[in-house]
């Protein structure tokens, strides 16, 4: 029958003549319940078979643009399709992400029996093996330790004694167990497979390299997956060596009737030329990729000396191409990474998709270390001075350049791994980063691993909801661990003396951070980490966690907006060309090590005298001055300063407030916005109001009646009102009406005092506070996620 389409497909394709039938291919879905015949176009039963078309076309010489239509319904993959440079200029269009999927699951039949009271079983094939299992099209739980609740925190629930001796003692089969555990430090985490155990009853571990910074395992962040004594709730499946699958049904599922699907292809979709034979022209529209297999134990390469890893792979791949778009799509349940643009790539176009549900980071833009002068691939690591690439710049071509990111929906990604980014950039060029929706992630929304070689933009993005998992980092981050950079920072600070323009060697173009919202509770909303060069940033609003610059060099900071924070400049050089003017700041500066105050630090704006007299004592801003902002609308987000503002005197300019994040209409209603905090100094007046303060309700203490209830001495402190569902300061200890009236041994008299000490200390993931209850002081650890 295949034999019979090919030919005649390719009759039609090459008698027709050239009218628009001509340029028209029209597959069948595998799965689909309604099928109509196109009225143009050979139809054909798979996608490989079209391609095969396409291919036999061009070796004819019918050089015309083609599209490939995938008809609606489910495109069940036999292998990845892979489009090569001799496809040609070639458009693979669904008919709406909604109706039109390419999935690398295949259906499951399986004859259930009872095992016991909750669990049934079904015997498989053996040596079948798969590690998602999906039902009615819903994701199943791989039986783990401790059980999945999506408000547990990292891996939707952690426990110290995952893997316990104790605990492993009660499993009779743990090799081929699965080890999740974060980073002793919270960067990223660690992946691992259990061979067996030891005399000491402890697992044998295998695995490990999903991170750059080797550390131990943290002693709490911890989850075990993959044991059949923990499947004990709904829900959990446990796929035996020998092919049973056992599996606890959810009260609404149905075995005899149940839609069943498992997973077993890494990628979907693979566009691979070369530099010299590069795939040009190729667009995919449309079409909803779902179901890939987790690739967390496949090869990790490291990213220079960023933290991270990473498998150079994705549901759709990319490698060898030139305009190339990936337009209108939905990436969801895929157990690594969405989109990966590997190497030479030119001229890339991903807009318009919806990301969401994947184990690994959205879209990644990686380079080829093969390009990189004198790299140098962990932290530690350092070329010789003497043997150190003098000349600027890249030394080839194989690495992603002059693409767009723009207009996509980004949101729970990183549910496997943890050092994942929504758009992840290294080793790259002039990588556009525009109108993007990024949220609710473990790590950073965006972040760039090194400075080469810089050139991108990012603007106009919503960014928030971010370093849920991990710690010491932002909504946006970045590293520049750069030729320029040595871990002993004496070496640091004589090599840089030496050579004041070897930063930008690699950062040879200036990276533009403008006109963008971030929002990060657990770090920084902007964190240029360890040596990030040539960076100028200007017109973003940070809701909370403020602005950090770590060593670095030709940094510009001007006209933005930090509420309830303010500039965190740590460990400068001296002669680092720095300069951090215009900005409205809500609290002072928050540095630490400086050996100098870079080029200029002056004009800006500080909520309150102390705050500018604290700034100023240090030798710096001198032409700043300290008042209220007069914002129109703080409580909606809208940072517009009115007329009269005391923000013109210091040179600041007003920017949009309502152009961030995703614009396409439907992607728009799908979209969260942050919330908007509460102003605690800088502008708030109501000394009475009660604040959303880490899942609780706050407020000052203000009246006799309240200090009399207490049992305080004096009229000051912040008191409890409320504690909400998952409260952070309830699972720390807090009682609602505990009155705080300390924090890192400083008073706390108001709301404004605790939110000074908390934005200083927030990045550590805790918080030393004392409280007053039954007129007693307690002191108290409160862990801040």
């Amino acid at each position: 029958m295949r034999n019979l389409n090919y030919v005649i497909g390719l009759l039609v394709l090459l008698f027709v003549g050239c009218s628009q039938a001509t340029n028209d291919i029209y597959i069948k879905a595998s799965d689909s319940e309604v099928f109509s015949e196109p009225e143009n176009g050979p139809v054909y039963s798979s996608i490989e078979e079209g391609l095969d078309q396409v291919i036999l076309l061009r070796e004819k010489g019918f050089n015309d643009d083609l599209t490939v239509h995938l008809l609606p319904g489910k495109h069940r993959l036999r292998a990845p399709i892979t489009i090569s440079p001799k496809l040609g200029v070639l458009k693979i269009k669904g008919a709406g992400a909604e109706k039109t999927v390419i999935s690398g699951s295949e259906k499951l039949s399986a004859s259930w029996e009872k095992y016991d009271d909750n669990i049934w079983v079904a015997q498989l094939d053996k040596g079948v093996s798969f590690d998602q299992l999906f039902m009615e099209g819903k994701p199943q739980i791989l039986a783990r330790y401790p059980n999945y609740d999506e408000n547990g925190g990292h891996w939707q629930g952690h426990a110290a004694d995952a893997i316990a001796p104790e605990r492993v003692k009660t499993w009779k089969h743990p090799e081929g167990a699965f080890v999740h555990a974060m980073h002793r430090g919270e960067w990223g985490g660690f992946h691992y497979k259990v061979s067996g155990v030891d005399e000491n009853g402890e697992l044998i571990l295998h695995g490990g390299t999903q991170n750059n910074r080797p550390s131990k395992m943290h002693e709490t962040y911890r989850m075990v997956e993959n044991v059949f004594e923990e499947l004990d709730s709904p829900g959990e499946w446990f796929l035996s060596t020998e092919g049973k699958l056992y599996y606890w049904p959810l009260p609404d599922i149905d075995l005899n009737k149940v839609f069943i699907e498992t997973v077993r292809k890494k990628h979907l979709l693979n566009i691979i030329g070369t530099e010299e034979i590069p795939v040009n022209g190729v667009s995919v529209e449309g079409i909803r990729f779902e179901h890939t297999k987790r690739t967390i134990f496949e090869k990790y390469e490291p990213l220079l000396r960023s933290d991270w890893t990473i498998y150079r792979g994705g549901a759709v791949f990319l490698e060898g191409t030139e305009n190339v778009s990936v337009t209108h799509c939905e990436f969801v349940n895929l157990g690594g990474n969405a989109i990966f643009v590997s190497n030479y790539n030119r001229n890339v176009q991903i807009t318009n998709n919806h990301i969401h549900d994947c184990a690994g980071s959205g879209i990644c833009f990686v380079g080829s270390p093969d390009a990189v002068r004198s790299p140098s691939f962990q932290y530690g690591e350092f070329v010789p001075l003497a043997e150190i690439d003098t000349l600027k710049g890249p030394k080839n071509n194989t690495y992603p350049a002059k693409s767009i990111v723009d207009n996509n929906l980004i949101h729970r990604t990183g549910r496997l791994e943890k050092q994942t980014a929504g758009v992840e950039i290294a080793m790259a060029m002039d990588i556009t980063v525009s109108n993007n929706s990024i949220y609710d992630v473990p790590r950073a929304g965006i972040n760039i691993g090194d400075g080469t070689w810089g050139g991108h933009i990012l603007e106009y993005n919503d960014v928030f909801n971010t370093v849920l998992e991990s710690g010491d980092h932002g909504a946006f981050n970045s590293w520049g661990r750069d030729r320029f950079w040595h871990p002993d920072r004496k070496t640091l600070n004589e090599i840089v003396a030496q050579n004041p323009e070897m930063p930008k060697w690699d950062a040879i173009k200036t990276t533009i951070i403008r006109n963008n919202r971030f929002r990060c509770d657990h770090g920084w909303d902007i964190d240029l980490d360890d040596g990030s060069s040539n960076y100028h940033i200007y017109n973003n609003v940070c809701l909370n966690g403020g602005l950090k610059l770590r060593e670095g060099f030709y940094r510009t900071v001007e006209n933005n907006i930090m509420i309830n924070n303010g500039f965190h400049p740590h460990v400068w050089f001296k002669n680092s060309g720095d300069i951090f003017r215009h900005n409205i700041v809500l609290a002072e500066h928050k540095d630490i090590r400086l050996q100098e105050w870079g080029q200029e630090v002056d004009q800006n704006l500080f909520p309150d005298e102390i705050a500018l007299e604290n700034a100023q004592n240090k030798g710096v801003d001198t032409h700043s001055i300290a008042g209220n902002p007069l914002f129109v609308n703080a409580s909606i987000g809208d940072y517009t300063v009115k007329e009269g503002s005391p923000a013109f005197e210091i040179g600041f300019k007003n920017f949009p407030m309502d152009e961030f994040g995703v614009k396409n209409p439907r992607l728009k209603d799908l979209a969260k916005t942050p919330t908007i905090p509460s102003l605690f100094f800088g502008g708030s007046d109501n000394k009475d109001a009660v604040h959303d303060w880490l899942g609780a309700k706050i407020k000052n203490l203000t009246t006799m009646a309240e200090r009399s209830a207490s049992g305080l001495s004096k009229t000051a402190g912040v008191i409890v009102m409320a504690l909400g569902e998952n409260s952070i300061l309830e699972k720390s200890g807090i009682q609602v009406g505990d009155v705080i009236i300390e924090s890192e041994g400083d008073a706390v008299d108001t709301v404004a005092d605790l939110m000074k000490s908390f934005q200083s200390h927030n990045w550590t993931g805790k918080i030393n506070v004392q409280v007053f209850r039954n007129q007693k002081p307690y002191s108290i650890t409160l862990k801040t996620k």
